[in-house]
């Protein structure tokens, strides 16, 4: 499979979580069986399709991303004042998500240096929910495979 989304460094990963997810392209190969409009973000959700599978896939997926192989989540502003979420471990910096901005996502700066909390985006509790249900869907999959 080609991959399109970022993604620099030391890739092979370790996970306590689920240790046959070794790396984010792992990950992002099972997420694309995942991803549906119902975990994209609510101002995205008309816009979602199978094609553009990571769109509003963003902060959710970073913050499972973390839970699988620790790291911190930082993010990008955007116009309009919203983040875009990736994650960042070791040496390693990824963004299973870029690949929703098109050609625009060769423009995304990956700095470190706007470090996103799970306690600020699951305030909103959509966005909890959202993640929940990616959760959810990451276990029922790992269990069935």
């Amino acid at each position: 499979m080609g991959y399109s989304f970022y993604c620099t460094g030391d890739t092979e990963l370790t996970s306590s979580l689920y240790p046959e997810i070794n790396s984010p392209y792992k990950l992002y190969d099972i997420l694309s069986d995942i991803w549906c409009a119902d975990s994209c973000a609510p101002r995205m959700r008309d816009q979602w399709t199978k094609e553009n599978k990571t769109l509003g896939q963003c902060s959710v997926t970073a913050f499972l991303a973390q839970d699988i192989f620790g790291g911190k989540v930082f993010g990008i502003l955007r116009d309009g004042g919203n983040y875009h979420c990736y994650n960042a471990v070791g040496s390693c910096i990824f963004d299973l998500t870029s690949e929703q901005f098109g050609e625009e996502a060769k423009e995304l700066v990956y700095k470190k240096d706007c470090e996103q909390f799970r306690e600020i985006h699951f305030a909103k509790e959509e966005k909890r929910l959202r993640y929940e249900l990616l959760k959810n869907a990451l276990a029922e999959y790992m269990q069935e495979h």
